[in-house]
């Protein structure tokens, strides 16, 4: 009886000495993946180890691996889009100062300027290259508000059709410059919704100021059931990637020029989706095709 009680206290103060060493083991070990995490760069691509090959440390390294590469993942992208960011603010300066360095040229040359047909011809450039200079300024106000997230759609019914026309209409400088009329094909049955007309009208603008300054051949706008459709052909169809173009400052062409600011179809994006509008984008051939899908 005497030797059965001694071999009892001896089995459980070895199973006393395992456990305690195996909690040691365990304490170095979260000890380790604490000072891992407190001391680990940001910026590196280090990922934790552990020397306890029991399931749950193993599944704590894998979870804590797992949460560094979505962090990696994510500052990746962060980065990412500030150098975006701040490319496209850079070309956008570019595109401000090319026409108020035209406009202050012109002033010069009015300054001196006698003849009268001359003088005209002089405040004629500068007014255009201010109205540049103003309606880049306009998209990049209106792309701005489109990410406040306090901005708030206000509801209304609103008739698509003489939403379309009329901003089509405001276009008609624009198109008159260009030689263009624009071939417009819309449904007998009038297409009512509920949505907001200033917005929707911004978007059927900028989609014809896309393609006034971008297509190679009049547009054709049609309106067919809840579909609205903006078709022109482009000069270089391989230089446009349609997966970003509605992107923030993304252009098809590399070449910069005062054509535009990159934000033109950003805005539209950004509206569709707070009116709940379908958007998207296809090449046919040598034909560019945006298309609102409005929902019932």
């Amino acid at each position: 009886m005497g030797s059965a009680v001694c071999l009892l206290v001896g089995t459980l103060a070895l199973v006393a000495i395992a456990l305690a060493v195996q909690l040691a083991r365990s304490e170095r070990e979260l000890r380790s993946i604490a000072r891992f995490l407190a001391e680990r760069d940001p910026d590196s691509n280090a990922r934790v180890t552990v020397g306890m090959r029991t399931r749950g440390f193993v599944l704590l390294g894998q979870a804590v691996n797992r949460l560094i590469d979505r962090h990696q993942g994510e500052r990746i992208a962060a980065e990412e889009s500030k150098r975006a960011l701040r490319r496209g603010l850079t070309c956008l300066s570019h595109d401000i100062r090319t026409p108020l360095a035209g406009a202050q040229g012109y002033v010069q040359l009015l300054a001196d300027e006698k003849d009268e047909r001359e003088r005209a011809r002089y405040q004629d450039v500068v007014a255009r290259r201010l109205d540049d200079v103003e309606a880049l300024l306009d998209q990049l106000y209106d792309y701005a508000r489109t990410q406040d997230p306090d901005h708030r759609v206000e509801w209304e019914p609103v008739e698509v059709d003489e939403v379309l026309t009329e901003s089509l209409a405001s276009l008609y400088p624009q198109f008159k410059e260009r030689a263009w009329e624009p071939d417009i094909e819309l449904d007998e049955e009038a297409l009512s919704v509920v949505s907001n007309a200033d917005a929707l009208k911004r978007i059927f603008r900028n989609l014809a100021v896309n393609a006034l300054r971008h297509g190679s051949a009049p547009p054709r706008i049609a309106r067919t059931g809840r579909e609205v459709s903006f078709s022109n052909r482009v000069a270089d169809p391989g230089a446009i990637d349609v997966d970003r173009l509605f992107e923030r400052f993304y252009q098809g062409d590399r070449a910069r020029s005062a054509d535009g600011s990159g934000l033109g179809l950003a805005i539209v994006a950004e509206l569709a989706r707070a009116l709940r509008i379908g958007l998207r984008a296809r090449l046919d051939g040598d034909t560019l095709v945006v298309t609102l899908d409005f929902p019932a």
